[in-house]
Formats: C-alpha cells, structure tokens, sequence
C-alpha cells in the first residue's frame, strides 16, 4: 500500500563511524571469493551501459585494485582529502557534497551505479567536496594513477572518462539552474523526475511499482536549498495534486504523470536515454 508523504517533515541523523579511508584492495581468500571479475561485472549486461571490446574489458580489469561496501552514513571521500581512491560505485546510492564551518551542506548531485568517483581531486590538490554513502554501497576500487593509463594505453577508455565528467557536470548544472531560478515546486518536480528517470533504468518494473528510493526529505532539502518544512510541504502538494506517490516505509517513488511533472518544472518532454561508459 502506497504512502504519501509524511504530516510532518522527517527526521534526519547523520551516521558516521568506523575507519573512513577506503583501502587499496581487500585481502585474504574471502576478499577473492567476493571480488566480481569485469567479465561477470552485473551492471555490463544491462543495456544502460555501452559494451566495451576484450583489449578495453582487459585494461580495466589490470587496473582494477578490488571491492570494498560501506554502510550507509560512511564517508567515501572527506572533503580537503589528499591521495584519494578512483572507484566506481557498483552498488547502492551516494551524493557528493560541501559543507560550510557552520555545518550547513549543500548536496551537489546524487550518485548511481555505474558512476565513477575520484575524478576531480586527480585535477586538484586535494577533495574539494565530499561523497557519502547514501546506502549500503559497493565499490570497484583503481589504481591511484588509473586515469593516466587509461588515457596512455587505451584513448576510448580515457574519452568515455572525460564523458563521465562532463555528464556529472551537467548534472550540477541543472540542479544550479533549480536552486538559482526555480520556485520550490518547480525544484521538487525537477529532482524527482532527474532521479527517476536515472534510477528507472535499474528497474524493470518502474513504470509498474515505481523505483526503489532511498532519499529523505532532509537530502532533497540539502539539495534544492529549501528547509525541511518548506520541502515537506511542497512534497504534500505534488502528492494532493497526484504528481507523485512516495512510501517512504518502503522507500519507493512512482510519478503516475511524469508528462505533467515535466510541464510544472519546465523541463522538455522525456526522450530515449543515451547509453553510458563503465570504467
């Protein structure tokens, strides 16, 4: 049974614990047992992703330094981080962010299986932003001078890397556009149509059951620059208005209209989705 948004705004607790830095690679027997080869990697046989050729499967799987999960709350990158890992999420969400002296934190976008991590701080001296890990997630681990190889050895791989940065930078782009011109249901309607439309693609019964949603009303806050309450409210009304349904017991979303959603945020009418590179 479906339900709607919560009378009052959610409450939200940052988890932390355990040891942050991510390790080079796992070991022992039972880190080789769990380890995915690239040939047997799950999120390659969905059509979502671009195949690859056997020199470039090969090149990643060289490069590649192991898996590691961390739970929910866990930090994957610290903002001001030096000698940071290149991973790609494999499983779960996370988001990347920045975060003022008073503790205030801006949400830059969200991030999905398949998204590959580390890049910007390989271009700067240290992490100017942080990425936390939304839910229980898994990551493939690289070499620390992965992209360099990729660009030397294989120049496709290391184009289909520069199309992964300049994706996630038109994803911050819009959510600029949202957080500097948009109204608060305009934002809202944006947000969810952007992650449904990219999580749907992970489900093969979204149209029916919606898609798994593990965002709270506190993330989209940190994310559209609106408080909680105001967030809150603007949720009620997408649901009164039958824009959206949200269980939030269950964690999932579904946009019976997504046509009118696309109207209210002013964004065009939904086309086919691009495949995508997996490094």
């Amino acid at each position: 049974m479906w339900l709607n948004i919560l009378r009052s705004p959610m409450s939200f607790d940052k988890q932390t614990g355990g040891d942050q830095r991510l390790p080079i690679m796992q070991s022992g027997a039972a880190a080789a047992q769990r380890e995915t080869s690239c040939d047997n990697c799950r999120l390659r046989a969905l059509p979502l992703f671009q195949p690859v050729t056997a020199p470039e499967q090969a090149l990643i799987q060289e490069l590649k330094r192991g898996e590691i999960e961390r739970a929910a709350g866990q930090s994957l990158i610290t903002e001001g981080e030096t000698d940071i890992q290149l991973m790609t999420l494999l499983s779960g969400w996370a988001f990347r962010f920045k975060t003022l002296r008073d503790g205030r934190r801006q949400i830059l976008n969200f991030l999905l299986p398949g998204d590959f991590i580390g890049l910007q701080q390989k271009m700067t001296d240290a992490a100017s932003h942080g990425v936390e890990a939304l839910t229980k997630v898994r990551l493939c681990l690289f070499e620390r001078d992965a992209v360099w190889k990729l660009h030397i050895k294989c120049p496709s791989l290391g184009f289909d890397v520069t199309w992964l940065a300049a994706q996630e930078e038109s994803l911050v782009d819009n959510n600029l556009l949202s957080v500097g011109r948009r109204n608060a249901s305009e934002r809202v309607a944006a947000v969810l149509l952007a992650l449904y439309g990219r999580a749907s693609q992970y489900e093969k019964d979204a149209t029916v059951d919606g898609i798994t949603f593990p965002i709270t009303q506190q993330h989209l806050a940190d994310a559209l620059g609106l408080s909680l309450v105001h967030t809150n409210k603007t949720l009620r009304k997408l649901v009164s208005a039958g824009l959206c349904e949200w269980s939030q017991t269950r964690q999932r979303l579904r946009l019976p209209d997504r046509a009118a959603l696309a109207r209210l945020a002013d964004l065009d009418p939904e086309t086919a989705t691009a495949t995508r590179p997996l490094i």
